[in-house]
């Protein structure tokens, strides 16, 4: 019976020592499981932000070379043309080089820039070009003879040149640009001027101009589509050439009122020459 009663004394003391809240080290193991919870989930979302990135970042970049292989087989029509991939750029050779000091094309590089485009043309319309394209630069160049300056000027213009000769008038045996291609000239290129940058070995190759293909990034918002475009009719003078002469025309005959008739006998009035004559 005592030993009954001892017993029950011990229990009572070994259940005082342990109180039914959390110690604080248990609180504090608690929340550092939960921090390493919280911490995992953000890891594993941003890791998984970063794949999705990787993997559209390789098909873009996988859909342009199919765009740029799609666009070296399309222009081989031209002739002489060539994609250097590396660059995104279009290299038409000999038929887009320029005399020293000169911004103008010849009849037979104009004819050939007016077939070439369009094949270009095609390419922009295609699934993967109306998604990628952004723009068509066209780049002009010059050799290292001169100021950077006058060579700047000078580079700016033969890329004026040849949109000049793509929107200006065809040649009776050659195909018109159509209204909806003129439009399409006028909203995809645009013009750029790199002075003697970029000049190769031989002078003549440097003269020259190029087009550079620019690609939309994944971030990119695309432009504000234009409603509508004046001028999609061929352009009779380019800016860069004089303005046609135009024929003198007559100057106005201006009437002198008539005189009042003089009186028998009277003299006419003499001159102011007449009069200082006969001082």
């Amino acid at each position: 019976m005592l030993d009954g009663q001892f017993g029950q004394k011990r229990n009572t003391r070994d259940d005082a020592e342990k109180p039914f809240w959390i110690s604080f080290a248990d609180l504090m193991t608690a929340l550092m499981i939960l921090f390493l919870v919280v911490m995992c989930v953000a890891l594993l979302s941003v890791t998984r932000k970063i794949s999705d990135t990787e993997r559209k970042t390789i098909e873009r970049d996988g859909e342009i070379k199919k765009l740029l292989n799609l666009l070296a087989e399309n222009i081989k029509e031209c002739g002489g043309a060539t994609i250097q991939q590396d660059r995104y750029v279009i290299d038409f050779g000999p038929q887009a080089n320029f005399d020293f000091n000169s911004n103008k094309l010849l009849p037979a590089q104009e004819r050939y820039l007016r077939a070439c485009v369009p094949h270009i043309l095609t390419v922009a319309n295609s699934g993967l070009g109306v998604k990628w394209i952004k723009r068509i630069v066209v780049e002009g160049y010059t050799d290292q003879v001169g100021s950077y300056l006058v060579n700047l000027n000078l580079s700016l213009q033969r890329s004026q040149r040849v949109l000049c000769t793509l929107l200006g008038k065809s040649l009776p045996e050659e195909v018109e640009f159509t209204p909806v291609q003129r439009k399409q000239i006028q909203t995809l290129f645009l013009v750029g001027g790199y002075s003697f940058n970029s000049a190769r070995r031989n002078a003549d190759e440097s003269r020259r101009v190029e087009m550079r293909l620019e690609f939309w990034g994944l971030a990119d918002n695309a432009d504000i589509p234009v409603s509508g475009v004046l001028g999609v009719e061929a352009e009779t003078n380019c800016p860069l050439d004089p303005p046609p002469a135009r024929a003198p025309t007559a100057a106005p005959r201006i009437n002198a009122p008539p005189s009042a008739p003089l009186a028998p006998g009277a003299q006419p009035p003499k001159s102011f020459l007449q009069r200082m004559l006969t001082r």
